[in-house]
């Protein structure tokens, strides 16, 4: 009976003389204390996806020490000497059944095993192998392929793909500043992201879905595999054997954190939105980048009857531009300057109490997300360019304008650095510009595809993006009024500003604004001499006007 090789490159023996019999001999004969030096033998899988020979020693020993507790937690519950789905999912996985189930059928599958548990080797190998993974695409075809069918030949669903992203926002949620949060327009959201990748398709291949997701939402994906590599590596942590001693295995120790062994560095890339006063707005409708918020101005309507077109269109204007799941997805699609997170700040006393737990939390989280400033709203601020541009300019830090027009388009605009009025076009590497509704699409990502113009004469007056200036991508007229796009036309209903630098960037603008204001002030108040006002020219127009006395009792 001969042995069935393994396609990972191992070799049979030390000699290539070596027969069957005489490695199963051998097998017999190595101790478990000399696994480190025995020779990789050929591999034999049986029905658990196992394999009868393996003499490797592991390179994950928190991967065997959470086999071992799986596989002692199917015995007590199945009399089962394996790792079943649900035991792994409910340990591993407390918080998210279905990506345990989702990953542990993958693991399964990869190990080509006929029964519905895994071996204890088979899942140590399979784990081993998940957690080597490095390469971006790999990684991003294995998700997607873990969220499909599982077959020869698959092809993934519409379905499939929006599993997997609800996946990745729940999971991105789950870890935001304040508590697990959800979004009234979540649905709209993923499905302007699968109807762009599918346009009309019933099914696709994973490798066209894996290139669709590198190029328009490239940063959405990874977070999931770190939080699943951190799971694997120290679940053995937290789930709590009835055979320990103690509970000590359990505790995660500053030096566990330091050596990185639980530290799973977790990207926190969704922005913490900063809310307008909720009081402003009528009917209780929450803020900008508010999740919650219902439908405001029918309080006193009658349940069931059908919204008119005055109501329809009054709930369509007080929705917020920018609810949470388009924060999500614009950070998972821009590049990483937009949302890119803040460093913890070291401690002022480096001798304080608390700086143990500091420094355990700056390992353990390592950075803070960013913050969305709103810096302009035009359903609060009013609308018009004088009304823009003072709300706009002088901040001198990435930012993002939103604009909502006609047949529920909504178009956004990136700009990595400080708008100013010029005849050049501007903007660094993150210059961008996408459709967000209502289907999902990166128009363009390069750049010096910037402009804005309102008073210089002699060239396009508004707002303009795209590299080309013969045919620009986006094109705002002077008085913010309408938007066209693909050579069509469409009445802009309003406009969305977000800040995306720190708080010094805005406090910096706000500065500015008062140095204006008080600039302004001061010289409406010069006081000038009688000889001053001798030459002045406004004492010649008023006396044009037949006006000779100037003084206020005259008047």
């Amino acid at each position: 009976m001969g042995n069935t090789h393994s396609g990972g490159g191992k070799g049979s023996g030390s000699s290539g003389t070596n027969s069957p019999s005489k490695s199963k001999a051998d097998g017999a004969q190595t101790q478990p204390g000399q696994q480190g030096a025995a020779v990789a033998r050929g591999m034999t899988r049986t029905a658990s996806g196992a394999d009868i020979q393996d003499r490797s020693q592991t390179q994950f020993q928190p991967v065997e020490k959470l086999g071992r507790i799986l596989v002692k937690k199917c015995d007590e519950q199945y009399g089962i000497q394996g790792i079943t789905g649900d035991v792994f999912a409910r340990y591993v996985f407390p918080k998210y059944p279905d990506l345990g189930l989702k990953l542990f059928r993958y693991l399964r599958f990869m190990s080509q095993a006929k029964t519905e548990h895994l071996g204890l080797v088979a899942f140590r190998q399979q784990c081993e192998k998940f957690l080597a993974l490095l390469d971006d695409s790999i990684i991003l075809e294995s998700y997607v392929r873990m969220f499909g069918e599982l077959s020869e030949g698959e092809l993934i669903k519409p379905e499939n793909l929006k599993n997997l992203l609800r996946t990745c926002y729940n999971l991105a949620m789950a870890h935001y500043s304040d508590g697990p949060q959800t979004c009234r327009l979540l649905n709209r959201t993923l499905d302007s992201v699968v109807q762009s990748c599918f346009f009309s398709k019933e099914s696709l291949s994973p490798g066209y879905i894996c290139r669709w997701l590198e190029n328009n939402v490239p940063r959405l994906v990874p977070p999931i595999h770190k939080y699943c590599v951190h799971a694997l590596s120290t679940s053995h942590r937290t789930i709590i054997d009835s055979s320990m001693a103690s509970n000590s295995e359990t505790v995660v120790t500053v030096s566990a954190i330091n050596a990185g062994e639980a530290s799973y560095g977790l990207e926190l890339q969704t922005p913490i939105l900063e809310k307008t006063n909720p009081f402003g707005k009528d009917g209780g409708v929450g803020g900008a980048g508010m999740p919650g918020g219902g439908a405001a101005g029918t309080g006193g309507r009658e349940p069931g009857k059908p919204l008119t077109d005055e109501e329809r269109e009054r709930l369509k204007n007080q929705q917020p531009l920018l609810p949470l799941s388009e924060a999500w997805l614009l950070a998972g699609s821009l590049p990483p300057l937009y949302s890119k997170p803040q460093p913890v700040p070291a401690p002022i006393n480096p001798h304080s109490a608390n700086l143990t737990s500091h420094v355990f939390l700056a390992k353990l989280l390592s950075l803070v997300p960013s913050h969305w400033t709103s810096l302009y709203d035009s359903r609060l601020d009013g609308s018009g360019t004088n009304r823009f541009l003072h709300h706009v300019l002088g901040y001198r830090g990435p930012n993002l304008i939103l604009f909502r027009c006609e047949d529920d388009l909504l178009f956004c605009v990136a700009n990595p650095n400080e708008w100013r009025e010029t005849h050049l076009y501007i903007g660094d590497e993150g210059a961008c510009c996408l459709q967000l509704l209502p289907k999902f699409q990166m128009l363009e990502k390069k750049p010096k595809s910037l402009y804005l113009n309102t008073h210089i004469r002699g060239y396009p007056k508004g707002l303009r993006t795209g590299s080309d200036p013969r045919k620009p991508i986006l094109t705002v007229d002077e008085h913010f009024e309408r938007l066209e796009y693909r050579s069509l036309q469409h009445r802009i209903l309003s406009i969305e500003v977000w800040g995306c630098g720190n708080q010094q960037l805005r406090d910096v603008q706000l500065d500015i604004k008062k140095w204006t204001i008080k600039e302004a002030e001061r010289q409406r108040t010069v006081k000038m001499t009688a000889a001053d006002w001798m030459d002045h020219p406004d004492r010649y127009l008023l006396e044009l006007g037949g006006r000779q006395n100037y003084n206020n009792s005259s008047t």
